[in-house]
């Protein structure tokens, strides 16, 4: 069954329930209102008939029927009591209603009280039929009873009179039933409107379906109302904003982050992509998107927010890889000039100077790539080394690979991203360092995996650190270089190298000007190792 029947088979069966219970109760406290007046009504009158001095004295005549029964005739006829009944002190009728039943004993059954001097109310069945009573003991001077009076309503009287109330009770009890049931359209209608026509079953696969989706995306998002607190913050927001997970609805935004603009994006109703904002030592990318409903009325706003380290770690693994390809590209440039200098010499018959020329190139490259495939057998640490070789010959950069390196033990769970990651940004900064020099240019790499650890060295003659900047070089966004997005590769490399549950060092170049960056990242796995203590003013770990 849909959830809109439910909804309006429970409305209208609770409000039809409490309507007519609400209606038969109504009907019986005016029914019972009533019959207590017609009770009252008739103990009042009978009282009055016992103290009247003209039925008192009646009782001591021969006939005390001529006096008494057209008195209270009249009197009945006046107050439109269904009868009066006037009897002696053994119950015996003195007056009635109906001539015939004069001097025949009262029926009922309730006289018993009355003669024990006793003004009562009682229900009874008479000789006229069911009616409410109300009697009273009639006094002699002498204070001793010698009658009682007896005035009567028909309890169907009762019922005629109270019957046209009853009708006007139930017909508005039908009327609000029926506004009821419209009103139970409506609502269920309005229901099923406001939940996208989805029943409970979709509403609670889509709930989990968001949880899950919230916990699995890297991206922190959070969402707030129109009033800005919050709705919905993932694990990912959590981590990214350095806070230990908790149940951060209903807080307001502006108390967990006073220099969010996302209340700015509901007050103008516009979005906001790719704007950057720094949570303590984390520089982060956010987008800012206002919720409307479907009454084009702004009812909240999300924000999506992602490190941006991790964006530009992305950027720099593609650079990484295009490094590698134009390297490859630059080498086949290079063997293509090779070749046509080769073509020209056999053309021109020197087939000497040719064939010194292919021995020359041959021994180098063989030589090269032999040392490469013994020492580094890895394809993307290797693939990396002989493009950034080959690059730094394009730049009139020396780049040697010292010939003791050894990089052949490399366990299988050392991220190979993040060597890339590591080697590339500090040969990257070392080529920018050597470029700004006129004279000696030179690069040095070393590569040990010997013992427990693996060790990578880059050397470089180019200017060097001064030693004010201190440890401020691997902070992220500090640079000492002209130009937008610098500041990243050191940063990055300390990232990769924590990670990794490494450390770095760097020291300045014992000759000359220049720089020693050596990393030492341990063969076992150091997971959940995180930032440790600083070994020195110049080491990361």
């Amino acid at each position: 069954m849909r959830l809109q029947t439910k909804l309006m088979l429970l409305i209208c069966t609770l409000l039809s329930i409490v309507i007519i219970g609400l209606s038969w109760t109504f009907q019986a406290m005016w029914m019972s209102t009533m019959k207590t007046q017609a009770g009252e009504e008739a103990l009042r009158l009978a009282k009055v008939i016992a103290n009247m001095d003209q039925v008192k004295q009646a009782f001591q005549k021969d006939n005390p029927t001529a006096v008494i029964l057209p008195l209270v005739e009249q009197i009945r006829l006046q107050t439109e009591a269904e009868f009066i009944v006037v009897g002696d002190e053994n119950g015996i009728r003195i007056a009635h209603p109906v001539p015939d039943r004069i001097g025949k004993p009262m029926v009922g059954g309730d006289n018993d009280a009355v003669f024990r001097g006793e003004a009562i109310v009682s229900e009874a069945v008479g000789s006229l039929g069911a009616s409410l009573r109300g009697k009273a003991p009639i006094f002699d001077d002498n204070n001793r009873i010698i009658g009682v009076v007896s005035v009567g309503f028909l309890k169907k009287d009762i019922r005629e009179a109270v019957l046209p109330y009853q009708l006007a009770i139930s017909g508005l009890a039908a009327l609000a039933i029926l506004l009821g049931v419209g009103g139970a359209v409506i609502i269920t209608k309005n229901v099923k409107k406001s939940i996208h026509g989805l029943e409970p079953v979709e509403i609670g696969r889509l709930y989990q379906e968001k949880k899950t989706l919230l916990e699995s995306i890297r991206e922190g998002i959070i969402a707030i109302n129109e009033k800005g607190y919050i709705t919905t913050m993932n694990p990912a927001a959590f981590e990214l904003m350095g806070l230990q997970p908790q149940d951060m609805t209903g807080i307001s935004i502006t108390s967990l982050f006073p220099q969010t603009t996302l209340i700015d994006v509901i007050e103008s109703r516009s979005s906001q992509y790719d704007v950057e904002f720094t949570i303590g030592d984390r520089r982060l990318v956010a987008s800012r998107v206002p919720i409307f409903n479907s009454r084009n009325q702004v009812i909240g706003a999300v924000s999506s927010f992602r490190n941006k380290s991790d964006m530009f770690m992305l950027t720099e693994q593609l650079s990484q890889l295009r490094n590698y390809a134009d390297g490859l590209r630059s080498q086949t440039h290079e063997f293509s000039n090779k070749l046509h200098l080769i073509a020209g010499l056999i053309q021109l018959e020197s087939y000497s100077e040719a064939l010194d020329l292919i021995a020359k190139e041959s021994n180098m490259h063989q030589n090269f790539m032999h040392f490469m495939m013994k020492e580094i057998p890895d394809p993307i640490v290797a693939g990396l080394l002989i493009g950034k070789f080959n690059r730094a010959h394009e730049v009139n950069v020396e780049l040697q690979v010292d010939a003791a390196s050894s990089f052949q033990n490399v366990p299988e769970h050392v991220d190979r991203n993040k060597l890339v990651t590591i080697i590339g940004n500090l040969i990257d900064n070392a080529l920018e360092a050597v470029h700004q020099m006129e004279h000696e240019r030179l690069i040095r790499i070393f590569l040990s995996d010997t013992g427990n650890e693996l060790m990578i060295e880059v050397e470089d003659s180019g200017v060097g650190i001064p030693a004010e900047y201190g440890n401020n070089i691997f902070n992220l966004g500090f640079t000492t270089k002209v130009g937008e997005h610098r500041g990243f590769g050191l940063s990055l490399v300390k990232q990769a190298v924590e990670q990794l549950g490494g450390m770095i060092h760097y020291h300045a170049r014992e000759e000359g000007s220049g720089a020693v960056f050596v990393v030492i990242i341990p063969k076992k796995s150091s997971v959940g190792e995180s930032e440790g203590e600083h070994d020195d003013s110049s080491t990361y770990r």
